[in-house]
């Protein structure tokens, strides 16, 4: 079974979600607390995807090499709790602390095989940072970038805040694909599985979804 991203999203577009999430890879607080956002991603586009294109275990799509990968090193850049409210919309606020936290760990389950996936599309790719746009929030923060390779250049943006206190840098909680947001699209989906069967139907549909996804192809 495809994961639901791979339904959502053409092949190209899965090639701007690996370069989205290969930026993250060796990003470490110390230097992301003391960075703006645009030079943050600037700094490590090549050093990451290098590393992924210099790796012949992940570039010949070792999944197990690259969840480990995404979950180690992405995934602590990611605020997974305002991606998950946010995807679930409104029926968040009702659900229980321990259905907020299967969300959670179902939707996180996801994720990392989603971009696990699509980081094994990585060759060529290189990534423009845009100049930042004036007037932005730290909560809810774009930086636009271009991701350029074989064919046409794609859109790909990110919503990021700043966390504060200590250990404080930028957290990605959004995507955004030729002008499609990913939370935007996980929320259509959502809402479809509450409406039908409340948010233990959504709960019990992310679980089998993802033990699908973990069988051998």
């Amino acid at each position: 079974m495809k994961n639901m991203l791979s339904m959502l999203l053409p092949r190209r577009h899965m090639l701007a979600m690996a370069s989205a999430f290969a930026l993250f890879a060796n990003v470490g607080p110390s230097w992301a607390a003391d960075e703006s956002p645009d030079a943050f991603i600037k700094r490590i586009t090549n050093e990451t995807l290098d590393t992924i294109k210099a790796d012949k275990a992940l570039r010949n799509g070792d999944i197990g090499k690259i969840i480990q990968l995404v979950d180690s090193k992405v995934m602590p850049h990611v605020n997974f709790r305002r991606m998950t409210a946010l995807a679930t919309g409104p029926a968040w606020r009702k659900a229980t602390p321990e259905q907020q936290k299967r969300l959670q760990e179902e939707f996180k389950i996801l994720l990392v095989r989603t971009y696990a996936g699509a980081l094994t599309q990585v060759s060529d790719q290189v990534v423009v940072v845009k100049p930042l746009r004036a007037g932005q929030e730290d909560k809810n923060l774009v930086v636009n970038t271009e991701v350029r390779g074989k064919g046409d250049p794609i859109q790909l943006d990110y919503r990021l805040e700043k966390t504060p206190g200590e250990g404080a840098g930028w957290m990605i909680f959004d995507l955004n694909v030729l002008g499609v947001w990913l939370i935007e699209n996980y929320r259509t989906q959502f809402t479809k599985e509450i409406n039908a069967g409340g948010i233990d139907a959504l709960i019990a549909s992310l679980a089998a979804r993802n033990k699908s996804n973990a069988k051998p192809a």
